[in-house]
């Protein structure tokens, strides 16, 4: 039986050991730089749709633009972290700006869908991955 023996850069491995104890301060940091491209993406495309084409004039108040937002960085039960791009709860009205957000996207009996979610997500993987890629090596140059 062969056998291979590879000894790393002490450097490196000093590096990798110091990243494994700051994980749980790093990757929120880096995620929330990541949401926070989608999130701007999600509002720029909100913003583009919403009150536009219609047959009467718009009564958007621009509360469920200023209702968008990004949550903390949480850790589930499975052990992975997350954020979340979505809208606060409820409107001064009483209705949901979930049920709102729905219509604009898929519509509904005679008004038309204007997605804004999926073509935001779409749009914004590469420039989420590459602001997550940035926010990382910049955490990892601080150890």
């Amino acid at each position: 039986m062969a056998k291979v023996n590879i000894k790393m850069p002490e450097e490196f491995l000093l590096k990798v050991s110091r990243l494994a104890d700051q994980t749980d301060v790093i990757l929120p940091k880096v995620l929330e730089a990541g949401g926070e491209v989608v999130l701007d993406k999600v509002k720029g495309n909100l913003n583009d749709v919403v009150g536009k084409g219609t047959k009467y004039p718009s009564r958007s108040t621009g509360e469920l633009i200023s209702s968008l937002g990004l949550s903390d960085a949480k850790q589930d039960r499975d052990g992975n972290f997350n954020v979340k791009v979505g809208f606060v709860e409820p409107r001064s009205d009483g209705e949901s700006n979930a049920k709102i957000a729905g219509i604009i996207e898929y519509g509904k009996h005679g008004q038309p869908a204007k997605p804004f979610l999926k073509p935001a997500r779409t749009a914004s993987r590469k420039s989420c991955a590459n602001a997550m890629i940035a926010k990382l090596e910049e955490e990892i140059s601080k150890i």
